[in-house]
């Protein structure tokens, strides 16, 4: 069984956090070689072979991975345990129970991972535009407030792997919806032949927006490094998705 190949975050000694790369998985073709994500048309062998080998590296049973399904909203759900069934219509979890990898799915949206050392709980994020103009991160600090007492100025942060101001070209409708909400537009978009967006620092603004300190780029552009993460605007809508995990120890 190969062994997948994460790139790690570092949120101390009592946290294990992570964003999967492409490669240690079976999946093969737009898919190769790491997927876990079973809403994208990979085949239902590879998916399995590729969670329980994520889940011997992390030392967790297979049920312990935790990944919603996804629909570009902003509800936040708390998870307390292994889940049963699929947990529809999600697109933020967070826990504050050892040894359950709670995490989001992206390709080219942007994964954030949030840790609250004091009250020792962490929450992971999907924000892809949609989400980020309804500020998603704010929904999900809000949350954290709101269950485990988290304060968002002792929170750390981690903006995960997802596309590039270079590389987000978008419609002027899109645009249009990030100015009618209010986003400094000069701080966030630049016009090319088109205008784009920057995703990653329009999540960093909303983060410092409510308190957040400790805020750590990944760097890493989706769409740039396709043959190491996964982009559905390189590869298509049928291919792989990143799977962006945190864990506490």
């Amino acid at each position: 069984m190969n062994s997948p190949q994460l790139t790690y975050y570092d949120f101390g000694e009592r946290v294990v956090a992570f964003s999967t790369t492409r490669h240690g998985g079976c999946s093969t073709g737009n898919y190769a070689a790491f997927n876990i994500n079973g809403y994208c048309g990979d085949e239902v062998a590879h998916i399995a072979e590729n969670r329980r080998s994520l889940a011997t590296l992390l030392g967790i049973d297979d049920s312990h991975i935790v990944m919603p399904h996804q629909v570009h909203e902003t509800v936040v759900r708390r998870i307390d345990g292994p889940q049963q069934e699929v947990i529809e219509g999600v697109d933020a979890v967070m826990t504050d129970v050892p040894q359950l990898c709670i995490g989001v799915s992206t390709a080219d949206c942007i994964p954030i991972l949030l840790y609250d050392e004091a009250h020792h709980a962490v929450c992971a994020v999907h924000a892809g535009w949609r989400g980020t103009v309804k500020r998603i991160v704010h929904a999900a600090i809000q949350a954290m407030h709101d269950t485990y007492g988290s304060e968002p100025s002792q929170l750390k942060a981690v903006i995960g792997p997802g596309i590039s101001l270079a590389s987000f070209e978008i419609g002027d409708e899109v645009y249009q919806q990030f100015a009618e909400a209010g986003f400094d537009m000069t701080a966030i978009s630049k016009k090319y032949a088109k205008w784009h967006i920057d995703l990653p620092m329009c999540n960093r603004l909303q983060l410092e927006a409510v308190g957040v300190k400790e805020i750590h780029f990944s760097g890493i552009c989706t769409y740039q490094q396709h043959s190491d993460y996964f982009s559905a605007r390189r590869l298509g809508i049928n291919s792989g998705r990143i799977f962006t995990g945190i864990m506490l120890r």
